[in-house]
């Protein structure tokens, strides 16, 4: 295998995951017994149940940190990134039926929460950066593949922003807790089409 066609291969891979990961979350989760009836509002949530956010996040984020980019800028955005996904995993969100230390470093868990958010808003933010500034620079000729690419770059960049937006509304609106796991969703199919656009699936030259 080629360095292009193995790069083309490890974007599809972070694309397809990350837009597969709330449905493995749930899914797993809903095997186990269950503490409260919130255990789906969020993909963090279901991390005391399934180890599926702790694998998938944690090789994404290894992906992240060790991929080499067009440029510096490029290693940069995704080493941090990979960074805050490994802390989103290390130091989990709060819930009402945990009330004592939790995670790798055993933190209270309302401190470990504020953590938790700090490292999923600067992860979400970094991809969505990533995908509208980044992924739509060019080295050469623009082909009209391209011209397309960057159109989807750019809507993946803006819909991660909207959707973290509204989290944010959501969460001091006081909306039903659910509303954290529809955004996640979208955040995350954002992210898998910029990234499986990446990987050429979608518009790739000829």
């Amino acid at each position: 295998m080629n360095e292009k066609k193995m790069y083309y291969r490890i974007r599809n891979y972070c694309g397809l995951l990350g837009m597969l990961l709330p449905f493995i979350a749930m899914f797993s989760a809903a095997l186990t017994p269950h503490e409260d009836p919130s255990w789906w509002y969020s993909i963090s949530a279901t991390y005391y149940q399934t180890p599926a956010l702790a694998g998938i996040l944690t090789a994404a984020s290894i992906v992240l940190m060790t991929y080499d980019g067009y440029d510096w800028r490029d290693n940069l955005v995704t080493t941090i990134s990979g960074v805050f996904g490994i802390g989103i995993v290390l130091f989990p969100c709060a819930v009402v039926w945990k009330s004592d230390r939790v995670g790798f470093f055993q933190l209270p868990v309302d401190i470990s929460h504020i953590i938790h958010c700090i490292c999923a808003t600067a992860f979400f933010l970094l991809l969505g950066f990533y995908s509208f500034f980044l992924f739509t620079l060019s080295d050469g000729t623009v082909t009209k593949q391209k011209k397309i690419r960057n159109v989807i770059y750019r809507l993946c960049g803006i819909g991660m922003l909207v959707f973290m937006i509204w989290q944010f509304i959501t969460v001091i609106a006081h909306m039903p807790g659910w509303w954290t796991m529809i955004n996640e969703i979208f955040l995350l199919f954002f992210f898998g089409i910029s990234w499986l656009t990446k990987g050429g699936i979608f518009f790739k030259d000829k």
